[in-house]
């Protein structure tokens, strides 16, 4: 296993497995589950800059972005409804993902897809057709629900399908799949927005059900896992599964691995509770701590506002909507950097140097928008050198972002809970996301009015903490099979006294290499 944490005599040769096109093809359809989120990440921050939108709905919103010409521009879209408009979506997906957790685990991962592509496809009927605030906000909630369940059973579903040696590169098809729909969605914004009647904005909504359909249709011809499938107790079919995405015929090893786990779940009767105890406390403290603190590195601020964003900072409409689109081109970008290095590099290295090329580029955009805007948010930024070493600086930290805490905010909480856990487990990780992401975006343009330039130390402060955090307290996870990842949590200086020694069967562990922070 590299990394060389440790050694297990257990010889696990037998995960590896072929990487097959079954596989990998499986595993793209799957993960366009991450469009419907990403499509609608970018999609709301562009919809809520433009002036027939806000004309409509949001009135007291367009009449203050037009006096704040020349005058305070921190504070020019400082609204609660306009922010509850884009973040209500996220409150109901923290509540659907509880649901989508019992879901996942009665009726397999590919259920919860199926059920999450359909309701977040009514979700953009309503929101394109919307005649009122109800309408809009009614059409987000169902959005909400839609990502919620996706949101909870995609991870889930990549890494048990994923072959350990793959499994990172795998997942982030999750992300990749996110940072396309961001793309998509500013460059149709970008698009719609030249739309001279002004319906433009119902467009940009209308058009969230084609990721909708994709999801929807691809997984409804879609597998389930082995794990999901016996954890529904049908063990000729799984086994049948096992050999089909690993190319081989003798599977016994892993299956058996799988059988073991299951037999585990299955004594579990409440994994809410489970997840509670002592032994599960690394799984619980990880799930809980890194979709917080990927929140707080403030990448939302950017994939949300950045059209809100730059035209604060006094870039026009239409290069407001164009810096976006040049960001979610960085974001694209760096996700294939991550997918390329994940299981070559390991977790832990990415995390680390992203973190460091955050805080840096945080620190510096924040002291540029003070320079240019001060205290009292009077000045601008409209063009030349200044503007473009700020966009510079944004994609900078979006690329740091986009190879590290992006797609490993997703990965590291999905391949880390044994089987009993797993769906508490995730439940979980998309819950403290969501509701966190609620947060963020429910304050952001109140916290910019109020912070100003300190809003980017802020969370630049924050990105020092997580990175000190990963360098001490997260083990490394590449290439480690799934049901063996107790070995790792074993062999951890600080994690270990919390795995009790039966929770690592048959496996011996070198504690030797796993040191403070290695």
């Amino acid at each position: 296993m590299a990394g060389g944490g440790f050694v297990s005599q257990g010889g696990s040769k037998q995960h590896a497995g072929e990487v097959n096109n079954f596989v990998i093809i499986t595993c793209l359809v799957a993960a366009m589950g991450g469009l419907i989120f990403g499509y609608d990440l970018g999609i709301s921050g562009g919809v809520t800059s433009m002036a027939p939108f806000l004309q409509k709905f949001f009135p007291a919103v367009y009449e203050q972005e037009a006096k704040a010409q020349g005058g305070n521009q921190y504070c020019k879209f400082d609204s609660q409804l306009l922010t509850l408009f884009t973040s209500s979506l996220y409150l109901a997906a923290l509540v659907a993902s509880f649901f989508a957790s019992m879901i996942t685990r009665m009726f397999g991962r590919k259920m919860s897809m199926l059920l999450g592509g359909l309701v977040f496809l009514l979700g953009s009927i309503l929101n394109g057709a919307a005649m009122n605030i109800a309408m809009l906000i009614i059409g987000r909630l169902l959005l909400g629900f839609g990502i919620g369940f996706a949101n909870q059973s995609v991870p889930v579903y990549l890494s048990e399908m994923a072959p350990a040696k793959i499994r990172g590169a795998l997942n982030i098809g999750f992300q990749m799949a996110i940072t396309l729909g961001i793309l998509v969605a500013n460059l149709v914004n970008y698009g719609t927005a030249q739309i001279k009647s002004g319906w433009g904005w119902r467009l940009s909504l209308a058009l969230a059900a084609v990721p909708a359909i994709m999801m929807t249709v691809g997984a409804f011809f879609l597998p389930d896992t082995p794990n999901s499938i016996l954890e529904r107790g049908n063990m000729e079919k799984a086994k049948a599964m096992l050999q089909k995405i690993r190319g081989l015929d003798n599977v016994d090893e892993e299956f058996q691995d799988l059988v073991d786990a299951c037999e585990a779940a299955k004594k579990v009767q409440h994994p809410w509770k489970n997840i509670l105890q002592p032994r599960y406390r690394p799984q619980l403290v990880i799930c809980v701590v890194i979709p917080f603190f990927q929140q707080l590195t403030g990448i939302n601020v950017i994939t949300f506002y950045a059209p809100v964003l730059y035209k604060t900072l006094g870039f026009g409409d239409s290069a407001s909507l164009m810096s976006a689109v040049i960001s979610g081109v960085v974001n694209v970008v760096a996700t294939i950097v991550s997918i390329v290095t994940v299981d070559r590099f390991g977790r832990k290295a990415l995390f680390l140097e992203g973190g460091i090329q955050m805080f840096v580029s945080q620190l510096a955009v924040g002291g540029m928008i003070w320079k240019s805007f001060g205290v009292n948010g009077e000045g601008s930024m409209s063009g030349g050198i200044e503007a473009d070493i700020l966009l510079a600086l944004i994609c900078v930290y979006v690329a740091g972002f986009a190879w590290s805490w992006g797609p490993l905010g997703w990965l590291v909480p999905s391949e880390i809970c044994p089987l009993e856990i797993r769906s508490a487990g995730q439940a979980i990780n998309v819950s403290v996301n969501m509701f966190w992401t609620f947060v963020i975006g429910q304050l952001f343009l109140s916290m910019l009015c109020h912070l100003k330039f300190g809003l980017f130390f802020f969370f630049a402060g924050f990105v020092a903490v997580m990175t000190v955090f990963i360098f001490w307290f997260l083990p490394e996870t590449k290439n480690v099979p799934i049901e063996e990842m107790n070995t790792v949590w074993k062999a951890h200086w600080f994690w270990g006294k919390f795995i009790p020694d039966d929770a690592v069967i048959g496996h011996h562990v070198s504690m030797e290499p796993y040191g403070k922070g290695v």
